[in-house]
Formats: structure tokens, C-alpha cells, sequence
């Protein structure tokens, strides 16, 4: 894993190096209250007894929720800290579901560089998301906008 860095410009970011943020452990307490955010109470995330005879046998936390904490995950990377301009799109699967006690991981590697004008440029960054078992629970491609280096 590579030292900590702060605010990558996209001159400066390396392709194909991966970054692995903390852990995060998804408690009841997330699920209830992006449940409260969202409106999303499905039975699958909500209801213990329903859940229970379901097809992962306990609540699972929403897939939505992973990838919110995923940006904050990403985010305690601190490489694209104070140089990112926009999110502007992803594509992404979920793989396996995400139980109450997980512990989740993001990985990230810059794939794909391309400049838009003197101040900004376009990165592509592969992402997935991992439980405590090093089993990959989600991941797709992000895009996003990064500051230029400014020139002198």
C-alpha cells in the first residue's frame, strides 16, 4: 500500500497504484438511519423475521448505503483531497450483499487519464469494496473531475 498523500493533481496521479482506505464497520444504527434518510425500508433491510427466511437468512445493509460510505472511504484516502472538481459517473455492481458487522475496505486504482483543458482532466479510477474476509462486495469504475497542476 502506498504512503498516505494529500491532493493528488491529475499530472501527479499514478496509474495502476492502489490505494486501500481504513475499515468501517456497518452497524445497525447505519442501516436504520439510511433507512430514515432515503425512505427505503424494504423488509430485506428492515424486518429481522422477514429477513431471517430470506434468501441471505439475516437483514442485509442497501447496496446505496455501501456506496455512500464508499465516497467516505474513498475520501479518507486523502488523494483526490481539496484537487477533486466533480463526481461525474459510475458504473457499478454489487457482488455479494453486505450483513450488519461487516467490516468494508475501498480500493482504488487510477486506470484511464485523459486531460480536458489546462485546469482540469478526467480520471477513471477502478473501485471495489471489501468485507473483512478480503471478499470483493461491490465495485465498478468511478469517473472524476481533478484539478491541474497549477502552472508557474
Amino acid at each position: 500500500m502506498p504512503p498516505t498523500v494529500q491532493g493528488l493533481y491529475f499530472d501527479d496521479f499514478p496509474l495502476d497504484e492502489e490505494y486501500v482506505s481504513p475499515g468501517r464497520t456497518v452497524t445497525e444504527a447505519d442501516v436504520v438511519m439510511f433507512s430514515g434518510l432515503s425512505g427505503d425500508y424494504n423488509q430485506l433491510h428492515s424486518d429481522a423475521e422477514f429477513a431471517k427466511n430470506g434468501p441471505f437468512q439475516q437483514r442485509i445493509a442497501h447496496g446505496a448505503l455501501i456506496i455512500a460510505m464508499t465516497t467516505g472511504l474513498v475520501g479518507r484516502l486523502g488523494v483526490i483531497e481539496g484537487t477533486a472538481i466533480a463526481f461525474t459517473g459510475l458504473e457499478w455492481r454489487f457482488r455479494k450483499p453486505v450483513y450488519i458487522g461487516d467490516t468494508i475496505r475501498a480500493k482504488l486504482k487510477a486506470v484511464k487519464k485523459r486531460p480536458v483543458g489546462a485546469e482540469a482532466g478526467m480520471l477513471v479510477a477502478v473501485v471495489s469494496v471489501v468485507n473483512q474476509k478480503d471478499e470483493v462486495v461491490q465495485s465498478g469504475e468511478w469517473t472524476v473531475m481533478v484539478k491541474r497542476k497549477p502552472t508557474q
